[in-house]
């Protein structure tokens, strides 16, 4: 889930830097979801100590 959250950012930063701008948004949005999810599910881990 990390790697999908990483690359979705480099996708975002390359597509901010080239100045496609519903492209870049897309692509933060994405990765800023990915992000969350991930961080959720870290918690819980971290709170249940089982394996997601």
């Amino acid at each position: 889930m990390l790697r999908y959250a990483i690359i979705a950012l480099v996708i975002a930063v390359i597509a901010a830097l080239l100045g496609f701008g519903g492209i870049a948004a897309g692509a933060q949005y994405i990765a800023g979801v990915l992000f969350v999810i991930f961080l959720i599910l870290l918690v819980v881990h971290l709170l249940g100590g089982k394996k997601i």
